[in-house]
């Protein structure tokens, strides 16, 4: 019997460390299907924005997603890297960019969610993941592994299809999936130096001054619709910042507690989620020959989770292999 087993069936009070990470995984896990379930509600959440056009719904996003960031951490008194962040010239470029793709990603996203192209939204997201893997390829130089290979190119040949089917390339969905790839490429580069909420504050500050002057030019041309549309619509709005910020903040506690390999299953709940909600609430139609399409993407999809699945549980046996040869 081992000494934490043996301290806890004596009632010593101290849990073995392996009921603790088992426990810290389950809360992550939880953390994580919280955070992709409020991500997969946004096509009925901002299509509830109406009349507020996409642009005047992204800078409220923007703004009140940066005023709540901003009292966070005066909260917790970590406002001091902000002044340091534009000392840094390498992050401040790296923000900015950050920026630039995540505006893209959310201003294409609310044009198809209050346009009635929830489906094409979602299928962005389902080919997220094999866009990220090419882009590994291409620019970071990674080495695909042969289910890796088998997804991109499923993938690809769902791309194709989907293209002939939609009579042009599903660009809605490929400037989705590509800005949210490179916004994760990004985020790779930044690294670990600064935690979610500072990374948002960093991005919304590099944005504010854009979407400032957008809404001041949608006061002045009379489309704001932040007033004279009831407290409702205003209260709703004003929402945009802890709908953006909250779903962020349950994603980071739940990536610091259970394997990369558990979050990249989770992800898929999000298109799920928002393609029901296109098809079952706010009644889009797709086609049979669209499903087909998708079909080949969620085969795709399998191939590269199997892989995935396969690879982390043939590293931890050669870790822990590693482990007891080092004893």
């Amino acid at each position: 019997m081992s000494r934490a087993t043996r301290a806890t069936s004596q009632g010593g009070g101290t849990p073995a460390p392996r009921s603790a990470e088992a426990e810290s995984v389950r809360r992550g896990t939880a953390y994580g299907f919280l955070a992709y379930l409020l991500w997969g509600a946004f096509p009925v959440y901002f299509a509830a924005l109406k009349p507020a056009p996409p642009l005047e719904v992204l800078a409220h996003r923007v703004l009140w997603s940066l005023v709540l960031c901003v009292l966070i951490l005066v909260a917790v008194g970590q406002t001091r890297w902000l002044v340091d962040m534009f000392r840094d010239g390498r992050r401040l470029l790296l923000l900015i960019a950050a920026g630039a793709f995540i505006a893209t990603n959310w201003t294409v996203y609310l044009i198809a969610v209050m346009t009635g192209h929830v489906t094409e939204a979602a299928l962005g997201y389902f080919l997220n993941p094999l866009v990220t893997v090419g882009l590994g390829v291409v620019v970071l130089g990674e080495r695909l592994r042969p289910g890796q290979w088998a997804a991109v190119l499923v993938g690809l040949a769902a791309g194709v299809y989907l293209s002939i089917d939609y009579g042009s390339p599903p660009w809605i969905s490929l400037t989705l999936a590509f800005s949210f790839a490179a916004y994760g490429l990004i985020k790779k580069r930044i690294g670990g130096s600064l935690s979610a909420i500072e990374s948002l504050t960093g991005e919304t500050v590099v944005m504010a001054p854009f979407v400032v002057g957008l809404l001041a030019w949608l006061t002045l041309t009379g489309q704001q619709t932040f007033t004279g549309h009831g407290a409702g619509h205003s209260l709703l709005l004003l929402s945009t910042g802890l709908a953006t910020t909250l779903p962020l903040l349950l994603f980071a506690a739940a990536a610091r507690r259970v394997p990369l390999v558990t979050i990249g299953l989770l992800q898929f709940i999000t298109p799920v989620l928002q393609l029901m909600a296109g098809v079952l609430l706010l009644g889009e139609v797709l086609p049979a020959s669209r499903w087909v399409g998708f079909g080949l993407v969620w085969v795709a999809l399998i191939i590269l989770s199997v892989d995935s699945i396969v690879s982390a549980g043939r590293s931890r046996r050669l870790a822990r292999a590693a482990a007891g040869a080092a004893i």
